[in-house]
C-alpha cells in the first residue's frame, strides 16, 4: 500500500507541475508583467589592473623592470613576440552603465623603462567616486504636520503618580545548599 501512495503522489506532482507549466503560456501577458517585476542580480565584472594617475606619475624613464612592477603591479598582457612591451588593461563592466576600459603600454629597452603611453588615467579618488551607487536615491518626503493634523491627536496629560520602586534587597540566599 505505501508503494501505491508514493507512486500516486509522484504522479500527482508531475501532473500539477505540467498544469502549472501549461498555464504559464495562457496568461495573456500577465506572466510577462510578473517577470518584469523580478529582475535578476547582475554582477559587476572587473578585469585587469587598475592604474591610477598617481602611479603613472611615479614612472620615470630609466627605471628597472622590477621597479615598474612594484609601482604598477604584474602586467595583464606580456607577449613572447614583444618582450620589451607590457600591457596594462583595465575593464569594468557594470549593468546599466557604459563599460570603462583603460590601457597603458610600457616600453622597455633591454631591462630599463624607455617610455609609456596610454589613456588618461583617473586619480584614485576620482575612480572611487565613480564606484558609488548607480541608483538615484529616493526622494525623502518632508515630514511636517499641519496644526489641523496635530489637533486630531490630543496630547496626553502627564501622570504625576509614579510607582515607587521596590526597596533593594539587603540579604541574598546562599549560593550553595547547607547539606554539603
Amino acid at each position: 500500500m505505501p508503494v501505491q501512495v508514493h507512486c500516486s503522489a509522484r504522479l500527482g506532482l508531475i501532473l500539477l507541475w505540467g498544469a502549472s507549466l501549461a498555464a504559464c503560456g495562457s496568461l495573456d501577458g500577465t506572466g510577462e508583467r510578473l517577470a518584469s517585476v523580478v529582475t535578476p542580480y547582475r554582477v559587476d565584472v572587473v578585469q585587469g589592473n587598475f592604474v591610477s594617475r598617481e602611479q603613472v606619475e611615479a614612472l620615470q624613464p630609466g627605471m628597472g623592470r622590477q621597479q615598474v612592477r612594484d609601482i604598477l603591479g604584474t602586467p595583464l598582457v606580456t607577449s613572447l613576440f614583444h618582450a620589451d612591451r607590457w600591457e596594462y588593461v583595465f575593464t569594468l563592466r557594470r549593468p546599466g552603465v557604459e563599460a570603462q576600459t583603460r590601457k597603458l603600454t610600457v616600453f622597455f629597452k633591454e631591462d630599463t623603462l624607455l617610455r609609456f603611453e596610454g589613456d588618461e588615467m583617473p586619480s584614485e579618488s576620482e575612480f572611487v567616486a565613480t564606484l558609488g551607487n548607480r541608483k538615484k536615491a529616493p526622494e525623502v518626503p518632508v515630514l511636517e504636520a499641519t496644526p489641523e493634523q496635530l489637533a486630531r491627536y490630543p496630547a496626553r496629560p502627564k501622570a504625576d503618580t509614579a510607582v515607587p520602586a521596590a526597596p533593594a534587597r539587603t540579604s541574598y540566599p546562599p549560593l550553595e545548599t547547607p547539606e554539603r
